[in-house]
């Protein structure tokens, strides 16, 4: 199973994609959590301390100019070692099975040509992990919809997008619905996060059925000015029943 996590910024999609990771896990799946997002902040999230969290991948120029190139670009470059090398394993509960996080982050346009080489280098690793890795892999990816326009997750088996029950963000989580389902993602879902009640949703093209609704978390608001992780709340059972259904909804 690889699935993608997308929608506007600052709607939720690390939280929910920690609570994938952690609700798999539970369940006995090895877990590969990649944060393709521009705030690097899913390993906090997962509950690592910031020291603990590795480089992001798109900041090593060492590891882009070995395996890119400098001048002449190389669009196939060997790969298949960094994941291991790169990503550490998160706290692994009894009867969990293993998560492992790989901090991938987005280029700044600003550097030029090395973040040609940069977008080459975190595309082929993200290809190479929803192609070629055996366990379930879930992807957080960068806000918004350019991630989509580029074709970086064309190859995922399921889509989960992210909104909260505000028109704006619908708009933009039924932009990425249309241009997923222009890229052949057939399976993609809606995650309303923040929402009290089910609600009547507008009619907008490309907006995914809704498959869960996480109310306002208490104990999240509680506790996120003291501590990044969003795991372990006393509103667990409720956020793993969402994840289920996230899931169910995902099923061929």
């Amino acid at each position: 199973m690889k699935l993608a996590v997308a929608g506007k910024g600052g709607v939720g999609k690390t939280s929910l994609t920690a609570w994938l990771g952690d609700h798999l896990a539970s369940r006995g799946y090895d877990v590969w959590l990649v944060d393709a997002d521009t705030s690097l902040s899913l390993g906090a999230a997962c509950g690592l301390a910031p020291e603990d969290v590795p480089q992001a991948l798109a900041a090593r120029e060492d590891l882009v100019r070995s395996r890119i190139g400098s001048g002449l670009m190389s669009l196939t470059p060997l790969v298949d070692d960094l994941p291991g090398e790169l990503s550490v394993r998160l706290p692994r509960p009894p009867g969990y099975g293993e998560r492992r996080l790989l901090v991938m982050g987005a280029v700044d346009a600003a550097r030029g040509g090395c973040a040609c080489a940069a977008n080459a280098l975190l595309k082929a690793v993200l290809s190479h992990m929803v192609l070629g890795c055996r366990e379930v892999v879930l992807v957080d990816l960068e806000a918004g919809v350019e991630h989509l326009g580029r074709g970086t997750v064309e190859h995922v088996d399921g889509l989960v997008v992210v909104s909260e029950p505000s028109l704006r963000s619908l708009r933009t989580a039924a932009e990425v619905g249309r241009l997923a389902e222009g890229l052949g993602l057939s399976r993609r879902v809606l995650a309303l996060n923040r929402c009290a009640v089910r609600p009547e949703l507008p009619d907008l093209p490309g907006l995914p059925l809704l498959a869960a609704v996480i109310p306002p978390l208490a104990g999240l608001c509680e506790r996120q000015l003291a501590d990044g992780s969003v795991l372990g709340l006393d509103e667990a059972p409720g956020i793993a029943f969402a994840c289920g259904a996230i899931l169910d909804a995902l099923s061929p």
